[in-house]
């Protein structure tokens, strides 16, 4: 039975996230009703990662199996009539005999935008977080830099039971452009709210109500309750998942 890929993004600002869920509005619902359509059958599919309410995806990967062969530049095309504009397929490929678009990703790669400018902007409000105040920069880098690594990160996941929230993490930094600053951070899995709790961390910090000092502490005590901010999910996309070894951030 034939494996096939697609390379998707899609902006999650009128979605209540990734995966299905009945009555809401959600971009696998999305997919799997035009899959159906197209193919004349529904298709069990795979997720590289099921991303939140709000948040938004660039290299998304979804993967599934399906009898006989398909025409894949039509299956693309088609895709993206129906789903556009929100949802955009940019690939569809036949892979190998035992692909999986989750168990077979070795990274994942998310990127966070936050804006300190005293004003915020009407037009990237759906992908930036306006936080409107100055940071320190250093505290923001001293939060990314002790993430790296292999840990235990309870601290900054809501606790599934049975499940280890031990991830290791490849790269974690920020990077300034004026008032927009942009926290990269790769790791080869991610648990539920990891990413905006390391960044509500790291505004914490950056504004000096958590001592930065206290940034080991948190991490290697993993209660939950020590990071307060959460930040929103609007500011978070779903960069790039790899299937090779993990490969430098962007420059």
């Amino acid at each position: 039975m034939p494996t096939y890929r697609l390379d998707l993004g899609y902006d999650g600002t009128g979605f209540r996230g990734y995966a299905r869920q009945d009555g809401q509005h959600t971009i696998q619902g999305e997919l799997e009703i035009a899959l159906d359509m197209i193919l004349g059958a529904l298709p069990p599919t795979s997720v590289a990662g099921r991303t939140d309410a709000g948040v938004h995806a660039r290299g998304q990967v979804v993967s599934f199996d399906v009898e006989g062969e398909i025409d894949v530049p039509r299956l693309a095309r088609s895709l993206n009539g129906i789903l556009g504009p929100e949802i955009a397929v940019s690939a569809v490929t036949e892979v190998e005999d035992g692909f999986n678009a989750r168990f077979s990703a070795t990274y994942r790669r998310y990127r966070y935008l936050m804006s300190t400018s005293p004003a915020g902007d009407p037009l990237t409000r759906h992908q930036v977080w306006h936080v409107g105040r100055s940071l320190d920069f250093g505290a923001l880098q001293a939060v990314a830099a002790a993430v790296v690594g292999e840990h235990d990160f309870s601290a900054f996941c809501r606790s599934v039971a049975g499940k280890s929230n031990v991830r290791l993490v490849d790269e974690a930094r920020w990077d300034s452009g004026g008032d927009l600053l942009t926290f990269w951070i790769q790791a080869n899995a991610f648990c539920h709210q990891m990413v905006r709790s390391l960044v509500g961390l790291a505004y914490d910090v950056g504004r000096g109500f958590t001592d930065i000092e206290s940034i080991s502490e948190i991490i290697g005590t993993g209660d939950r309750s020590r990071v307060i901010t959460v930040a929103p999910p609007h500011g978070l996309t779903l960069w790039e998942v790899g299937y090779g070894p993990a490969m430098p951030g962007p420059v």
